[in-house]
Order: structure tokens, then C-alpha cells, then sequence
């Protein structure tokens, strides 16, 4: 694929489809003033200056993207919200809000004609075909994206919570788990077509992030997921970073987190 024109950085704060508690809606503004905070500096590990590629219009903040107020509404706004930025050229990275975010943006996606492959990486498979009677829920986001073949391919990593109606959900659409009992440091990925990455802080283990609203222990470190980021092989062509809630965060350690995230994939979106 050629490059794009600008990464564009776009927050949805929408939290109407968590199941435990509210607060991710404010997730994008933290995630911000964590980016631009003057405590470290714009740089990412691979040599690009986010600054300098600010001031060349190369990588933008786009700001908030309206979501409504219910559950339908903010799936159509936040498609056609995400799909304007897509038909201009740009690529996008997500600030959300909650899990629920990545299936209207993978529509917008699909209507441009780009069907990723996901990395996908998490605590929680999202593959409920409803939960709480919502198939709208943060529970549920890659059981509608498969089911609608929005992706070609789901790799899943730092998996921790499977019952037994994930697992067929997993095997129902192919879904590829690297479950966290399995996981290795050195793990290698490498996809042919496009990637897609959305990345839930919850995949850490709470040491590392816990300004989220469900602490599974015994998860990724900092260091594993962006030595991860840094390894998959193939075009990373937008990504989200969701769940972060700021209500539970200490001293701002998860948004620091979430912005590190931020760099990183945006030097990979660049190149």
C-alpha cells in the first residue's frame, strides 16, 4: 500500500456499552495531555519526533468525534465520523472509550474498501455473541466484526478469560488465540494482508495499567506489548487504543501507558 497523507488522531468518547463501570469516556483527553505532557518527550523508540511530525502535518489530532447518546447512534456516528477521515486519505488511530468502538470503526474501514487483518490484544476474547442482552456491549465488538467479514483474518494475544462460549465463538469464526498462559516474549507475527491493531489496556497486568475498569492480573507488561508492536511484520493502517479509565488510574501511570501506545503505533502507521 503507499503511504498516507497524515495519521489523524480522533477520540471517541463514548462508554454507553461497558458492563462494569463507566469513566472510559473520558479515556481520549487523558490520553492526550499524557501525549503532549512536558514529563517525557515526542520521541518513539523508532526515531520518529511526533513534533516534528505535528508541525509537517504528517500526524494530527483531529479531536472528538460526536457519538450519540445510545448504543445505535454511536455506531453510526463514529462510522461515518471515522469513514470522512478514511476518504480523505488519512489513516486513523483511536482514542476511545470503550471496546465497543473498534466495530464501527472497522465498518468505516470496510466501506473504503480495506479489510484488515486485527491484532487484537486484550485480557478479554470480545467474542460474546451478546452480553447483558446488548449486542452492542464491549463484550461483543469481534463477534460482530467477524460475523460481518470485516476482517480477514483476528489474531488474538494476551487472552486470559476464555469460558466455554468464547471458545466455540473462536472457533466458529477461526479466531487465532495466543492465550497468556502461552505467551513468549519472543513471539512473532506476520501478516500478508493489511493490519488493523486494538489494543485494550486491560491486556496488562494491573502493575503496569490500572486506570482500567477490569483488572485481570497476570498480564502483559509494558515492555512485552511494545516489543510486540515493534515485531509484527506487515503495514499497520490504523489502530485504536481503548479502555482507559482515568476515574481508576493512579498518579496518571495508564495514560502514560496508553500515550507510550500511542507513539509507537503512530511510528509504525508513519512507515
Amino acid at each position: 500500500m503507499s503511504g498516507p497523507s497524515r495519521v489523524v488522531l480522533a477520540g471517541l468518547p463514548w462508554d454507553g456499552s461497558s458492563s462494569f463501570l463507566r469513566g472510559a469516556a473520558r479515556g481520549p483527553s487523558a490520553i492526550r495531555d499524557a501525549l503532549w505532557s512536558p514529563s517525557s518527550n515526542s520521541w518513539t523508540e523508532s526515531g520518529l519526533d511526533l513534533a516534528s511530525a505535528r508541525a509537517d502535518g504528517r500526524f494530527v489530532d483531529g479531536g472528538d468525534l460526536d457519538v450519540g447518546s445510545t448504543p445505535d447512534d454511536s455506531v453510526g456516528m463514529i462510522r461515518e465520523g471515522v469513514g470522512r477521515l478514511l476518504g480523505a486519505g488519512d489513516r486513523v488511530l483511536s482514542l476511545g472509550g470503550d471496546h465497543s468502538v473498534t466495530y464501527p470503526v472497522l465498518e468505516a474501514h470496510a466501506r473504503h474498501g480495506i479489510r484488515p487483518a486485527v491484532l487484537h490484544i486484550d485480557a478479554h476474547a470480545d467474542l460474546y455473541d451478546v452480553f447483558d442482552d446488548n449486542r452492542l456491549s464491549h463484550a461483543c465488538p469481534f463477534a460482530r466484526i467477524m460475523e460481518s467479514g470485516l476482517a480477514t483474518r483476528l489474531v488474538q494475544v494476551g487472552i486470559r478469560t476464555l469460558n466455554q462460549h468464547q471458545r466455540e465463538q473462536a472457533a466458529r469464526f477461526g479466531v487465532e488465540i495466543v492465550e497468556m498462559r502461552a505467551w513468549s516474549p519472543c513471539l512473532e507475527l506476520s501478516f500478508d494482508e493489511p493490519v488493523y491493531v486494538s489494543l485494550d489496556l486491560d491486556a496488562l497486568d494491573p502493575a503496569y495499567a490500572p486506570g482500567v475498569s477490569h483488572h485481570e492480573p497476570g498480564g502483559l507488561s509494558t515492555r512485552d506489548v511494545i516489543g510486540l508492536l515493534q515485531r509484527v511484520q506487515g503495514c499497520v493502517i490504523g489502530a485504536d487504543v481503548v479502555e482507559l479509565n482515568p476515574a481508576r488510574d493512579l498518579h496518571g501511570v495508564t495514560a502514560m501507558v496508553a500515550a507510550r501506545f500511542v507513539k509507537e503505533l503512530v511510528g509504525r502507521m508513519l512507515t
